[in-house]
């Protein structure tokens, strides 16, 4: 099992190296482990990998979806604030997860360009790059979680009517 994870993490950070290539011929980004798409995602706190449709895709609002409609949903003023607040959080903790992810290309990267990698340190990053990808992807499914527990379920069709219509 742990070689599975730590293969799937190799090739993802293998795949992020070759998307870098792609993307940053024109202007590359600060990390060249990622593609300049990546890296300015990871800083704004941007789902780059639809983290979010388990959730959406099974009935519970992304907060930010919702909040983008919610005159048409006609929230009240609590509904509004709670779904502000757990949006707010929600782009903190995917700014400090971003940072977490360059910082820790940034460290594979150097530990291969100096050769000082080896089995144990690159299981260690390969794991932590697991982990910070695990906690990213919590948080935005915890925020759908919580966001449609304050929907009625009025509200919650006429949301999915209206995403349907876009």
């Amino acid at each position: 099992m742990l070689k599975t994870v730590i293969t799937l993490s190799f090739i993802t950070i293998l795949s992020a190296g070759a998307i870098a290539q792609t993307d940053s011929a024109t202007k590359p980004s600060e990390v060249k482990t990622l593609s300049l798409k990546q890296y300015d995602a990871l800083q704004k706190g941007d789902d780059l990998y639809n983290m979010s449709w388990a959730a959406e895709l099974n009935h519970y609002p992304a907060p930010d979806k919702v909040l983008a409609v919610k005159d048409k949903l006609k929230l009240d003023d609590a509904q509004v604030s709670k779904i502000t607040a757990i949006n707010t959080e929600l782009i903190r903790k995917k700014k400090e997860m971003g940072v977490f992810i360059i910082r820790n290309e940034r460290a594979i990267d150097s530990l291969f360009r100096i050769k000082k990698i080896n089995d144990g340190n690159l299981i260690y990053y390969t794991n932590r790059y697991g982990i910070y990808q695990g906690e990213l992807r919590n948080a935005i499914l915890q925020a759908c979680l919580k966001t449609q527990k304050l929907l009625t379920v009025k509200q919650i069709n006429k949301f999915e009517r209206l995403q349907e219509n876009k």
